[in-house]
This record gives C-alpha cells, structure tokens and sequence, in this order.
C-alpha cells in the first residue's frame, strides 16, 4: 500500500462535496488504482453515513472487490471502529467475497462474531471458516479461548452458533 497525501486530499474532497455522481466515479477509479494508506478508512466512514442505495451498493461493490493483500490491517481496523452494524456486517462480508486470506485476525473475527448482531455473526464465522486451513494452531486455540471466555457466548440466541464455530475451529 503506497502512502499519497495527494490522493488522499482529494478523495476526501470529493467524498466531502456528496455529489453523488463523483463520488460513485472516484470510487470506481479507485478499484483500477494501486491502493493507498487512508482509502479504506474514508469510504467506510463514507459508507456509515450514507442513505443513498445506488452509492452504498457501489461501495459495497468496491470493498468485495478488492484483491490486494495489503488493505486486510485497514479492513480489520475498520471492523474494531463502532461503526454502525450494517457497516460492520457490508466490512465483515467484503473479507470473504473478496477471497483474501484472513487467517491472521481469526481473533478479531471472533471478538466482532461475539459483538455482533445474529447475521454478522454469520459473515464471521464464513471468514473464520474460510481461513481456518490457513491459520496455525495456536491462533485457532487462541479465537477459542476468547470464545469461551466470554460468559455471555453461550446465554443467547447465537448458543448454536458459538458451537459450531468452535467446532470450526478445533478442526
């Protein structure tokens, strides 16, 4: 990921502006574009803000879209924000439609699983699912841990999840 004060200057212009039609084109040339530090981190607080379908959809497009292993950190932290659920839940599902492997934050996967509304609770555990053969032991007895050690995982309606998941992860 290339550090551009430049590019990053006039993405928030045109995300400040609102205009509807810039700011769907800026962020289709993004997706030709070589990522850069920030990107990520604008458009979700974009997206977390937006009412406009045809935009939301573009974003949501973007982000499943993007195939360069460098944006997973920028992701991740944008998925520790409390941004709102739809916001989460269109980040958490942009790592698995977008292919990347995220065997690395199989931990931050469980903490937003364990956070997070019933459906994005879903999209984690299809993360999780999906990386689990990439990640080492010790990282999936570290996501288990944390899930038992949180009293509330098994006193709700995600009880059959939380036990898939950790069936998941014992594999």
């Amino acid at each position: 990921m290339i550090k551009s004060d430049k590019k990053i200057k006039e993405l928030s212009a045109v995300l400040k502006k609102n205009d509807t039609v810039a700011v769907a084109q800026a962020i289709n040339l993004l997706r030709d574009d070589e990522p850069f530090e920030g990107a990520i981190s604008l458009i979700a607080a974009y997206y977390d803000n937006c009412t406009d379908k045809s935009l939301t959809k573009t974003i949501e497009a973007f982000f499943n879209d993007l195939k360069d292993q460098s944006v997973r950190p920028d992701i991740i932290a944008e998925i520790r924000k409390p941004w709102k659920q739809d916001t989460i839940s269109m980040l958490v599902a942009s790592c698995w439609q977008s292919g990347l492997d995220y065997s690395d934050y199989l931990t931050d996967m469980a903490l937003t699983f364990l956070r997070s509304d019933y459906p994005t609770s879903i999209e984690c555990m299809t993360v999780i699912e999906e990386s689990v053969q990439n990640s080492s032991r010790a990282k999936k007895d570290e996501a288990i841990a944390l899930i038992m050690g949180d009293p509330a995982s098994f006193m709700n309606e995600k009880n059959s999840l939380v036990h898939e998941l950790i069936g998941i992860l014992q594999k």
